[in-house]
């Protein structure tokens, strides 16, 4: 991110990682022959213990971009979070000032770094249980790869070519009215709460967070 205000800055890198948890499609930005593609996928993070971690997805094999985009091209991986128009007439420094302008709040990562193709069954086969299992995380009767014929999954693994990135740089931006008084945070919170559509309670939960601690 070229413009990254400190007061909008991810709080820590463990609110950046749980935002790919909580919201996994990725934006796959690459560069291939064509000029510059965006595929969007499913994404682990994993290997986050020591270093930035690796992000790991899978395309489809008809998908012409695992040809076009050599091994070891730099990618950009974006992970969006809640996010919601700001209306100005939710600040009460309008009614003071009126020196106020509409905005959007939201909260995104950008995961940077160099990409590989993985064509070996063993390793997609290990990526599709993770990712499955994940997923299927909480449910009251959770699918698993295994409840599938084992002929199904062999033809299934061989329409899917995996994608690896080992991250050099993984940055949050936390767009959530910092800049704004105390007031005015209270005042997009109420309007956002009233707003009642899941998106915008979606986008005052953080805000409310941060305002609790």
């Amino acid at each position: 991110m070229r413009y990254q205000p400190p007061h909008f800055q991810a709080p820590d890198v463990d609110a950046v990682r749980s935002l790919i948890t909580r919201h996994p499609l990725a934006t796959l930005v690459l560069t291939g022959v064509d000029g510059i593609d965006a595929e969007h996928l499913p994404m682990l993070l994993e290997d986050a213990e020591t270093g930035h971690g690796v992000l790991r997805g899978h395309v489809a094999r008809a998908n012409p971009v695992w040809q076009q985009v050599p091994d070891g091209a730099d990618a950009l991986a974006i992970f969006h979070g809640p996010d919601h128009y700001v209306s100005p007439g939710w600040y009460p420094s309008k009614r003071a000032h009126g020196k106020v302008v509409p905005t959007w709040n939201y909260a995104v990562v950008h995961g940077h770094g160099r990409l590989t193709w993985q064509h070996d069954r063993d390793w997609l086969l290990a990526l599709v249980t993770r990712l499955t299992d994940a997923h299927e995380a909480g449910r009251a009767a959770p699918w698993h790869v295994t409840d599938a014929p084992d002929d199904y999954v062999t033809r299934m693994l061989g329409a899917i070519v995996g994608v690896e990135i080992a991250l050099t740089r993984l940055e949050g931006k936390w767009k959530q009215s910092q800049n704004r008084s105390t007031e005015d945070v209270a005042g997009v919170i109420a309007g956002l709460e009233a707003d009642g559509s899941l998106s915008a309670r979606d986008a005052a939960a953080p805000m409310q967070e941060t305002r609790s601690r």
